[in-house]
């Protein structure tokens, strides 16, 4: 019975590092990425307002493109860094929320009304979905892209963000 046991815990602990150090390597290939020159995609995404948003109509700003959803619970604690770092600086700054499941206009309204988001939604959608995969592959969410003010890529981050994160890609 204890050497079964031990067969069990030595394969369960093995599977846990091997799982670690693959979630390990995936981002650091996603920050390595972010030292080329990587450059905002050329998108078109049309938010709840229904206004559209491109890589042309947010040039000199910085652009910060988050990937969530409303079940994920990291997401949910980023939301409201996410609003008072927007409201601190939409002069220039533009955040994209980019919600990455398939839910209906409504229910994602009354979330973000709940949370006061201040900031373009983007519902993952059949117009919308294929924009979202210009950003790259979301391996895990919350995911965040930030470009500099000439649509450069200057920080990747994968979970979730604070005010202090976002201050600190948008100050390099």
């Amino acid at each position: 019975m204890f050497k079964k046991i031990t067969i069990i815990l030595s394969l369960f602990l093995s599977m846990t590092i091997a799982q670690a150090i693959t979630i390990d390597e995936i981002i650091a290939s996603a920050k390595a990425a972010t030292s080329k020159e990587v450059r905002v995609p050329d998108f078109s995404l049309t938010d709840l307002n229904g206004n559209v948003h491109t890589d042309e109509s947010t040039q000199g700003k910085f652009l910060v493109v988050n990937f969530w959803a409303t079940w994920c619970p990291p997401c949910l604690k980023e939301i409201p860094a996410f609003v008072d770092f927007y409201e601190n600086n939409k002069d220039k700054v533009l955040i994209l929320g980019l919600d990455y499941e398939q839910s209906n206009n409504k229910a994602v309204t009354e979330f973000t009304d709940t949370f006061m988001v201040n900031y373009p939604i983007i519902m993952f959608d059949d117009k919308n979905g294929p924009q979202f995969e210009k950003f790259g592959e979301v391996l895990g969410m919350p995911t965040t892209y930030i470009y500099d003010r000439n649509g450069r890529l200057i920080d990747f981050h994968m979970g979730e963000m604070n005010i202090d994160d976002l201050q600190k890609a948008i100050s390099k």
